[in-house]
């Protein structure tokens, strides 16, 4: 998860090593390695749309008006995206981007079966979305889901939140409480979970602890921010190995930078691992604004390209469409798409090809 900057449950069952060896790649008899689903496994893969949230908070070109995100949401949702990343509560001063969040979810054209959650990374904006209830207390459909985030290393989290990981969890515990009062569910993120730009190659182990710890507190599910995008298949093999002798795999999510090409190969990896819920942005929206040269998330629609033509069920979505949202957001950048897939598509459709 690119980040931003800002002013008791039962203890899950071990995975065993048989368990991990039954998530591994198969080699056909031809040679080429496949990344096969296991026996057993669902199909199903829930993607979430980041774009409008992760993606455009630490996009440094025009500020996108409201009115566009709030245009960006709605026609994310008619493409097919089932749970969509609607913005933050945060202050302006930090991230203009996320300006005018209470005004997009009071305006987007909620539809029935969709999600619309918010980033609230402490009280403060946890209170603003309050507030934001207490206006439309008729409208409880806003937003039933907020998440928080935590760095998994202390000089990031120093470099985010002005405290090491340990305050960070305390105050997230906060924020995890206050919403779960207010009836909503709470999805934790966990940053740099392979490379941190201040302290290097980061312990696998330290990352299961601040998931652990953000189950504990009362999140329903831990996306595991490759925030540079330096992580390799085999490194996010071995995070999920770690992580899940605290944490259930299906309570885990994958969420991928793809400044050295990875992000694709990384989500395939996490799926053959058993991670069913993976984050994407339309465009390969994002960066991170403390990892130099870090580039956007994996683009949505290269995840559904991989994905649907790897007997994955991502449910009905409209690839042609989000590759025509991709460049059309893009260009409101001043930029291209990043989405290879999404490039290969609007060439197509500019030759009038089937």
């Amino acid at each position: 998860m690119a980040s931003i900057r800002i002013s008791q449950m039962a203890r899950p069952t071990i995975r065993t090593a048989a368990w991990r060896r039954s998530y591994r790649y198969t080699v056909p008899a031809g040679g080429s390695r496949s990344y096969s689903i296991p026996a057993g496994s669902s199909k199903k893969v829930q993607i979430v749309e980041v774009g409008p949230r992760d993606g455009l908070q630490n996009e440094k070109g025009a500020i996108i008006p409201v009115g566009t995100r709030i245009e960006l949401i709605d026609r994310l949702v008619r493409a097919g995206m089932t749970v969509v990343e609607a913005g933050s509560f945060v202050s302006p001063k930090w991230v203009p981007q996320m300006a005018g969040t209470a005004e997009v979810l009071e305006n987007i054209a909620w539809k029935r079966g969709v999600r619309y959650p918010v980033l609230v990374p402490n009280l403060r904006g946890l209170e603003d979305l309050r507030e934001l209830f207490v206006v439309h207390p008729e409208e409880p459909s806003l937003t039933d889901e907020v998440a928080v985030f935590v760095g998994a290393t202390d000089a990031f989290s120093r470099a985010n939140v002005n405290c090491g990981v340990e305050e960070a969890l305390a105050r997230t515990a906060q924020v995890v409480e206050g919403a779960r009062g207010m009836g909503l569910r709470v999805r934790g993120y966990v940053s740099v979970v392979v490379q941190c730009p201040y302290e290097g190659a980061v312990a696998p182990a330290r990352v299961r602890e601040v998931a652990k710890e953000l189950v504990q507190m009362g999140c329903y599910e831990v996306s595991l921010g490759e925030t540079v995008g330096r992580g390799r298949p085999h490194e996010i093999r071995a995070l999920i190995e770690e992580v899940t002798r605290d944490v259930k795999v299906e309570m885990l999510a994958g969420h991928f930078h793809d400044t050295y090409g990875m992000g694709v190969a990384n989500v395939l990896e996490a799926l053959a691992c058993g991670v069913r819920t993976v984050d994407a942005a339309v465009g390969g929206l994002g960066g991170c604004p403390y990892s130099p040269g870090a580039t956007g998330n994996v683009a949505t629609e290269d995840v559904v390209y991989a994905l649907q033509g790897s007997g994955y069920d991502v449910g009905v979505i409209d690839l042609d469409a989000l590759a025509e949202i991709g460049s059309w957001i893009s260009a409101q950048l001043g930029r291209e798409t990043e989405s290879r897939v999404g490039r290969a598509l609007q060439a197509r459709a500019r030759r009038g090809k089937l």
